[in-house]
């Protein structure tokens, strides 16, 4: 559904979309996009978020130029491998009365700050991907710049959009005060030895594993089950993290991989190299389908005034920080018992 056609309401904290029929539809002036990292991963899906909400790409900027999927969504943008073309193009735009109102930005996590602080020193609110930043103080700082600008940071926490995760953050709200939950929760996502080659696989730029696979799990668990209480990292090696985080309301043993040969057997299907499970005092939370349109669903909040912001983003951001950097403790206390699995050693034979 095309942005403008939804009636927005506050539902808790849950930021939820409401389609009405009941109440007058508001029409919705198209908005400018340029977006930062356009030829990475994640793209696309911000690609067709602006599509499908029935705005415009106007610019665009990466350092390779391996971005033929702009054809299928903005063939007409500008595309530059230059930030200071991508910048002198912007400001000509906005000198000659064209506004640039959003920028998306998709480059690698350690970039996001500074680029985030770029959108927002060229006057247009910025939706950033998670990571929101890799340290606390980063938000702190943005915070000061999002004031001075007067423009607003957004960040993609799609998880929260997600049907089954808000009928779950419902469900627990409404059950008992004092019940504490045990969950065990499990991603594998295969990557193969490029990762290591990346910036992916260097924790200065993309903050290691927890905070690159793992930092939409986390705020989605803390925005359901409160803030954290203890947070213990048993094992950290370049390739999975194992740890327990005390939530107000759960106790969260996690186990996160990228190592193909951590996948349980016959766990998965075909071709596939992804295995993901939550598991709440014993029974499987099943929410593997209803993910392709989230981030629609995230460019239709923002456009609404309801994204989530820097704020929003805290806690998820000093769970990951403080897991990057805690000495783990090895296999101690109540850890998740695919912590036992042995290491393996790096491919390239770096520590």
């Amino acid at each position: 559904m095309a942005s403008g056609l939804w009636q927005y309401q506050q539902k808790g904290s849950s930021k939820l979309p409401v389609a009405s029929s009941q109440q007058p539809i508001a029409i919705q002036k198209m908005k400018n996009f340029a977006i930062i990292g356009v030829g990475g991963y994640i793209a696309p899906r911000h690609l067709k978020a602006i599509k499908d909400t029935g705005n415009n790409l106007v610019s665009a900027y990466d350092k390779n130029d391996s971005v033929g999927i702009m054809d299928s969504y903005f063939p007409k943008a500008a595309f530059f491998t230059e930030q200071e073309l991508f910048d002198r193009h912007n400001t000509k735009l906005r000198d000659n009365g064209t506004n640039i109102d959003y920028v998306t930005v998709c480059t690698p996590n350690y970039l996001h700050d500074a680029h985030t602080r770029y959108g927002l020193r060229l006057g247009a609110d910025v939706i950033c991907e998670k990571p929101l930043v890799l340290n606390p103080w980063n938000i702190d700082a943005l915070q000061k710049v999002e004031e001075r600008q007067g423009h607003k940071v957004n960040t993609i926490l799609q998880l929260r959009l997600h049907d089954k995760i808000v009928a779950l953050k419902k469900k627990v709200e409404e059950g008992p005060k004092d019940k504490i939950y045990d969950i065990d929760l499990t991603y594998i996502t295969s990557r193969g030895n490029w990762y290591y080659a990346s910036w992916k696989g260097d924790i200065n730029k993309s903050g290691g594993i927890a905070t690159n696979i793992g930092v939409h799990f986390y705020d989605m668990l803390s925005w359901i089950f409160g803030d954290v209480t203890k947070n213990i990292v048993h094992v950290a090696s370049h390739d999975r993290v194992a740890g327990y985080l005390e939530l107000k309301r759960a106790r969260v043993r996690y186990f996160l991989s990228i190592n193909a040969d951590t996948l349980p057997p016959n766990a998965v299907e075909g071709e596939k190299r992804t295995y993901r499970t939550i598991m709440i005092d014993g029974e499987e939370f099943e929410f593997s389908q209803g993910f392709t349109e989230l981030h629609t669903k995230s460019y239709e909040n923002i456009l609404a005034g309801h994204g989530f912001g820097l704020e929003d983003a805290r806690r998820c951001i000093d769970i990951v920080y403080e897991i990057r950097n805690a000495k783990p403790i090895g296999l101690v206390g109540d850890y998740h018992p695919m912590a036992k699995l042995p290491l393996s050693g790096h491919p390239f034979g770096w520590k």
